[in-house]
């Protein structure tokens, strides 16, 4: 299970790297096909707010990727936790605010590790 565990997290780790490149770097070009909804004039007025977006999504990505290099491995359960709930609450959020698939896309991955992680730290 630890690795199934670990390959969870290195995606939703992958994940927020892809987020943290489109919104910094590609969000005048990639982010209209992301964002369909949002009106595509809007794009380059709104670039530094996405690049804002695409920072902490760099920061919940290095959390995960940090819980790899963690040798004491209840420290490291704790930090993938925390940095998952971070994810998870983050992907709810936008659920609600933004779109249902950022439920899908985000957040079910990371609940899926959160729960993954505690059953086998209370089992």
């Amino acid at each position: 299970m630890n690795l199934f565990i670990n390959i969870l997290i290195g995606v939703v780790a992958a994940i927020h790297c892809y987020i943290l490149w489109f919104e910094m770097f590609a969000w005048t070009t990639r982010g209209p096909k992301i964002f369909k909804s949002f009106p595509k004039e809007l794009f380059s007025k709104t670039i530094q707010l996405a690049g804002n977006q695409g920072l902490y999504n760099g920061f919940l990505a290095a959390g995960l990727i940090w819980s790899f290099f963690i040798n004491d491995i209840s420290w490291s359960n704790n930090v993938a936790i925390f940095f998952l709930s971070c994810v998870a609450i983050a992907g709810i959020y936008g659920t609600l605010t933004a779109s249902k698939k950022i439920f899908y896309v985000q957040a079910l991955p990371a609940i899926i590790a959160l729960i993954l992680i505690l059953i086998q730290k209370f089992a």
